[in-house]
This record gives structure tokens, C-alpha cells and sequence, in this order.
């Protein structure tokens, strides 16, 4: 949510609410990534890594915050009733719809990005470190999308980029990818995928099998 600038706006959002302004809050008491509102024994983590010597660390769930990486005092702060933690535990299908019913029409655009790279499924305050390869690379994509024009022309590189997707999703990446192309950028696309395959302009088909066997154009 960081990458798309979604999370700038729904700090500003609930920093605006009366009983924020009340109790003095501003947009970094509902930053993880700073000291204010996040919860001072994990650091805005959720969870404590209990080090063992002769084993992998443990990671456990924050006693302090139950895993919800802010202060009591900040959850106390609601957006029509619905506090932080339990909006970045939405998915983003989810807050498109929340925000759309209340016309935040800021937020919504900020998100339709992931949506459209057929990241709807993920929730709002997923660590970055918790994604696939895929995943990871269809943020980045959906960042870019969200610039518009503002970005140069860009030659873009997938690697797989369809793993894991559903087959609606599938439809929802290619349309993305056509609107790059719209936008005048280049992209080279490493997959096996045949939904991906059979919509590329230009095929080069490295084979005949895998391995050793493999390496011909």
C-alpha cells in the first residue's frame, strides 16, 4: 500500500477525525514505521523475535498490542467506526469498496492500481517481505500505473509474473500490460502461462525441453 501512496492518504484521513484532533494526534501517530502511535515493544512489527541459541529464531505475537501494532489509544481513533488495524487487515476489494461507499474518492484511486494487477486479495497492511516473487513484482507494477504519464518510457522485464493468479486475475495483468503499451513502454515477459503467451506481439521460444535438453531458439 506504501508503494502506491494509499497509506499517506488514509493516515491524513484518520488524523482528520474529531477525536484525533482532539487528543492532538497527526499523521505519523498511525505510522508503523515511526515512534507516536505504533506500539513501543515490537517497534510496529506485530509480533517479538525471541532469539534462540542453538535454534531459529522465534517470531511470537506482541503481549503488549496482540498483534495489532498500534497503541490502545490510537484504536481508540475510528473511521465510521472501523479502527486502523482492523482496516489494514482488510483487502484491498474490501477498502475499495469501504471507501467508495463513503466517496473517498482519493484513497479508491490510489488503490485501483493493485486491483488491476489482480492484487485484490491482499490485505492493506501486508508486509512487503510476506509476498511471492510474483506478487511482489505486480506492486511494483501497480506503482507505476498509479504515475500515469509522470514516468518516462519505460522497458519493462516480468519474470513469471502470473504465478499463482487465478484465471480472472490473469485477464485483469494483461489488461495492465496493454495499457503500458498505450502508454508507450516495452515489456519482455518470461512465462509458460499460454493466457500470457498467445497475447504477446513477439514470441521467442527457448527449447525443445528444459535443462540440458534445452537452450535452442
Amino acid at each position: 500500500m506504501t508503494y502506491v501512496k494509499a497509506y499517506d492518504e488514509i493516515r491524513k484521513l484518520f488524523a482528520n477525525q474529531a477525536l484525533s484532533k482532539q487528543r492532538g494526534y497527526q499523521t505519523k501517530h498511525y505510522s508503523f514505521n515511526v515512534d507516536g502511535g505504533r506500539c513501543p515493544n515490537c517497534k510496529g512489527e506485530g509480533t517479538v523475535k525471541i532469539e534462540m541459541q542453538f535454534m531459529a529464531d522465534v517470531e511470537l505475537e506482541c503481549e503488549a498490542c496482540n498483534g495489532k501494532r498500534f497503541k490502545d489509544e490510537v484504536l481508540d481513533i475510528k473511521y465510521n467506526g472501523i479502527s486502523i488495524d482492523q482496516l489494514l487487515n482488510l483487502t484491498v476489494d474490501d477498502a475499495i469498496s469501504l471507501f467508495r461507499k463513503y466517496n473517498q474518492n482519493r484513497i479508491v484511486k490510489k488503490l485501483i492500481p493493485l486491483q488491476s494487477v489482480g492484487l485484490g486479495y491482499v490485505s492493506l497492511g501486508q508486509s512487503s517481505n510476506t509476498l511471492s516473487g510474483g506478487e511482489a513484482q505486480r506492486i511494483k507494477l501497480a506503482s507505476f500505473i498509479g504515475k500515469g504519464e509522470q514516468i518516462e518510457k519505460t522497458f519493462f522485464i516480468f519474470d513469471e509474473p502470473t504465478t499463482g493468479l487465478h484465471f480472472n486475475d490473469i485477464k485483469k495483468l494483461l489488461s495492465t500490460f496493454e495499457k503500458l503499451k498505450v502508454m508507450g513502454h516495452s515489456l519482455l515477459v518470461i512465462e509458460h502461462n499460454l493466457e500470457m503467451i498467445k497475447c504477446a506481439d513477439y514470441i521467442i521460444d527457448l527449447g525443445p525441453d528444459g535443462g540440458n535438453k534445452g537452450g535452442e531458439v
